[in-house]
C-alpha cells in the first residue's frame, strides 16, 4: 500500500491536500491542452487546407506528448457538419482521468453543490464517448466554449468553463494550505534553492504591484513538482487569463493565456527585453479554445547563463505583469483620441517607465480628458476633434504618457482626482502652445513656393527657354509641386470648416498659394518659350528676367524665414525676435518694388527686341506671372504680419 493510501484510509485527506492540489493543477494544464488539439482537430477537419499550429511545445509544458494527441488533429477529418474522430475515444479517457484529478482536493473541501452536479455530469458526458468517433457541433461546442451568459441569458455551461472555474477554485484553496509564505507568495514543498527564485520573482511583483491600486489580481503561488518549481500569477479576475511559469536548472518555461490577441502580442513585446524566446511563429498565439472567443495561448522560454541572470529575468517577467490588468480598458479609451497603433505605443511606454495606466482610469480617464478639451474652448477644440488631429501622432503620444505619468504620481501620493484634472488641462494648454500644426503647413507651403521659384531662377539662369527637354522636365516636376500646395490648402480649409482660429490661417494660405499658382505658370511657360519662341532674347533679356526671378526668389526666402520666426512669436517674446520678425516682412516688401521696376525694364526690351508675336505674347507673359508671383507674396506677408501682431498684442 502507498503511503498517501494508508494516510486516505486513515481519513486525514487533508494531510494529502497539497499533494492533491499540485496534481490537480498540472490536470488542469493536461486538460486545457487536450481542448485546445480539440478545437485544432475540427478546424483542420472544416479546413484541411489551412496549416496545421505547431503544439509541441504546449504539449512538452503540459507533460502530455502522447502520439495519439499529436496524431488528432491531422487526422480529424469531416463527415457532414460533423467532425470524424478516431482519437475520440482516448481524447474521452484523458479528458475523464484529468477531471477527476482536477476535482479531487475540491471534492474533499466544502465544494458546493452546483460544482459537484456540473463534475458528475460530465463524468457521465465523458463516459458515454468512449465508442463514439464522431464528433458533432453542438458537442464539439459544449466541449470547448467559453462564453459565459450574461445577465438575463440562458445559462450555457462546458467542461471548458467547468475546468476555468475547478482552476479559480483551486488556487483559493493552495492558498490557504500554503505552508509557508515567502514576501506574499503562498508556496509549499520548496526547496531550500527554490526560495531565493520565488523571492525575485517577487520582488518583481512588488516593485509594480502597487499601480493596479485596489484592483484585485496578482495572487502568487509555487511548489515543487519533481525537478521543477511552479510558479502561478493569476493576474486578473478574469478566469482565462493565467500566467504559469516552470523553472528547471537554468531554464525558465513561461505559458500565458489571454482572451485578447493584441494584450498577448503586447505582452510578448514587454517580454522580450528579458529574452523571451517564443516557441514559433505559428505557436506564438495558439488557436483559441472558442473560435475567436476563447483565451489564446502560447509558450516561451528564458535560458539563463548564471543564476543571478535567472533571478533577473524572474524579477523582470514579474514586474511586467501588473501592466497587463485593464489593459484592454485602457485601449479602448486611449482609442478616443489616437489610432491603434498609438494607442499601444502609449502603453508600452507607459510600462517601460513603470507608471502603468490604472492610475488614468481611476482618475477618469477618457471623460478628463474631454473636459480638458472642452475648457480649452471650440478655438482650439471642436466636437469630434481628436487630440492626434490637432497635436499630431508624436505630440498626442507624448501628451497621453505624461498625463498617465501625472495621473500615477497623484495616485500613488493620494493626491485627490481634481488635482490630476487640473494638472491635465495645464498640460494640453502647455502642449497646444508647444504645437503649431497651421504654422507646419504654413512652412511647409512657404517652402515649396521657394522650391518653385529657385527652380525658375536656375532655368533662366542656364539659358533652359532652348532647351526643350530641360524646360519640359521642370515644367512637369513645378505641376506636382504646385499640386502638393494645392493639397496644403485643401488641407487648411476643411480645418477651417470645424476651427474657427483656422480661417485666418486658410486665408493666408490662399494668398501665398497664388504665387505658387503663378511660378507654375512661369515652368509652363518657358516649356513653350522653348519650342522655338525665343527669338529676340538678347543677353540684356535674358538678364533682366534672370534678374526678376532672382528678386521673387528671395522674396520666398524671407517668407520662409518669416513663418519660422512667427512659430515661436507670443506675447512674451524678445524684442529681437520680433525684429527680426519685421525685418523678413520687409525684404518681401522690398523685392516687390523691385520686381515693379525690372518688370518695366523688361518691357522696354521686349518692345525694343522681340518682334515675332508669339515669342512676344509668351515672354510678356512670364514676366508678369513673376511680378504677380511677388505681388501675392507681398500680400501673404502683409497677412502674416496681421496675424502675428494680433497673436502677441503689438501694434504694427
Amino acid at each position: 500500500m502507498e503511503k498517501s493510501d494508508a494516510v486516505a484510509s486513515l481519513g486525514q485527506h487533508s494531510l494529502l491536500l497539497p499533494a492533491w492540489v499540485k496534481t490537480a493543477l498540472l490536470a488542469n494544464d493536461r486538460l486545457k491542452l487536450c481542448l485546445t488539439v480539440l478545437q485544432a482537430a475540427a478546424d483542420h477537419a472544416m479546413a484541411p487546407a489551412k496549416s496545421l499550429p505547431d503544439l509541441r511545445s504546449e504539449m512538452a509544458a503540459a507533460g502530455l506528448d502522447a502520439a495519439w494527441l499529436r496524431e488528432m488533429p491531422a487526422q480529424a477529418s469531416r463527415d457532414g457538419e460533423d467532425v470524424l474522430l478516431p482519437q475520440l475515444p482516448q481524447l474521452a479517457t484523458q479528458l475523464a482521468q484529468d477531471l477527476t484529478l482536477m476535482a479531487r482536493p475540491l471534492l474533499q473541501t466544502e465544494t458546493d453543490q452546483r460544482t459537484r452536479e456540473r463534475l458528475a455530469f460530465w463524468a457521465s458526458k465523458l463516459e458515454g464517448l468512449h465508442e463514439e468517433e464522431l464528433l458533432s457541433p453542438t458537442l464539439l461546442r459544449a466541449l470547448s466554449h467559453g462564453h459565459r451568459a450574461k445577465h438575463g441569458e440562458p445559462a450555457d455551461d462546458s467542461l471548458h468553463l467547468l475546468v476555468m472555474d475547478l482552476h479559480k477554485q483551486l488556487n483559493h484553496l493552495a492558498a490557504s494550505l500554503a505552508s509557508e509564505v515567502i514576501d506574499g507568495a503562498h508556496v509549499w514543498q520548496l526547496q531550500d534553492s527554490d526560495r531565493p527564485r520565488v523571492a525575485a520573482f517577487m520582488r518583481g511583483l512588488q516593485r509594480t504591484a502597487a499601480l493596479k491600486f485596489e484592483h484585485p489580481g496578482l495572487d502568487t503561488a509555487a511548489t515543487r513538482d519533481g525537478e521543477r518549481l511552479l510558479i502561478q500569477n493569476d493576474i486578473g479576475t478574469n478566469d482565462a487569463h493565467v500566467l504559469v511559469l516552470q523553472v528547471q536548472g537554468l531554464t525558465i518555461s513561461l505559458t500565458y493565456s489571454d482572451l485578447h490577441s493584441s494584450r498577448f502580442e503586447f505582452f510578448q513585446a514587454l517580454l522580450a527585453a528579458y529574452g523571451a524566446q517564443w516557441s514559433s511563429p505559428e505557436a506564438r498565439v495558439s488557436a483559441g479554445l472558442n473560435r475567436g472567443e476563447a483565451y489564446q495561448l502560447g509558450t516561451a522560454r528564458f535560458e539563463a547563463t548564471d543564476e543571478a541572470q535567472l533571478l533577473w529575468m524572474l524579477e523582470g517577467v514579474a514586474s511586467r505583469i501588473v501592466f497587463l490588468i485593464d489593459w484592454n480598458r485602457a485601449r479602448k479609451r486611449l482609442l478616443n483620441f489616437v489610432g491603434k497603433r498609438e494607442a499601444i505605443a502609449v502603453l508600452a511606454e507607459a510600462a517601460k517607465l513603470e507608471i502603468g495606466h490604472m492610475a488614468w482610469l481611476k482618475a477618469g480617464a477618457e471623460r478628463m480628458l474631454f473636459e480638458a478639451m472642452q475648457a480649452l474652448g471650440a478655438d482650439a477644440f471642436r466636437i469630434g476633434d481628436r487630440l492626434d488631429e490637432v497635436l499630431g501622432q508624436a505630440g498626442a503620444q507624448a501628451f497621453l504618457v505624461e498625463v498617465l505619468r501625472l495621473s500615477s504620481t497623484a495616485m500613488l501620493q493620494q493626491q485627490p482626482v481634481a488635482l490630476v484634472a487640473d494638472e491635465t488641462r495645464l498640460l494640453l494648454a502647455r502642449q497646444l502652445q508647444k504645437r503649431a500644426p497651421e504654422f507646419d503647413l504654413l512652412a511647409e507651403h512657404a517652402a515649396y513656393c521657394q522650391t518653385l521659384a529657385e527652380a525658375i531662377s536656375q532655368a533662366l539662369a542656364h539659358g533652359w527657354e532652348q532647351d526643350k527637354d530641360a524646360a519640359a522636365k521642370l515644367a512637369q516636376r513645378a505641376k506636382a509641386w504646385e499640386r502638393q500646395a494645392d493639397h496644403l490648402v485643401m488641407q487648411a480649409r476643411e480645418r477651417a470648416r470645424r476651427q474657427p482660429r483656422w480661417g485666418q490661417f486658410a486665408r493666408l494660405l490662399e494668398t501665398a498659394d497664388d504665387a505658387a499658382d503663378a511660378l507654375e505658370e512661369c515652368a509652363f511657360l518657358l516649356s513653350l518659350i522653348a519650342e522655338h519662341h525665343h527669338q529676340g532674347w538678347n543677353r540684356e533679356l535674358r538678364d533682366l528676367l534672370s534678374q526678376l526671378a532672382q528678386a521673387v526668389l528671395h522674396a520666398t526666402q524671407e517668407q520662409v524665414k518669416a513663418v519660422a520666426v512667427a512659430r515661436g512669436l507670443n506675447g512674451a517674446s524678445e524684442a529681437a525676435e520680433h525684429d527680426e520678425f519685421v525685418a523678413a516682412t520687409w525684404q518681401v516688401l522690398r523685392a516687390e518694388r523691385q520686381c515693379d521696376e525690372l518688370l518695366r525694364a523688361a518691357k522696354r526690351c521686349m518692345a525694343a527686341e522681340v518682334s515675332n508675336a508669339a515669342a512676344l505674347m509668351l515672354v510678356n507673359d512670364l514676366a508678369n506671372q513673376l511680378e504677380f508671383a511677388s505681388d501675392r507674396l507681398l500680400n501673404a506677408a502683409y497677412a502674416l504680419r496681421e496675424l502675428v501682431f494680433s497673436k502677441t498684442e503689438v501694434g504694427a
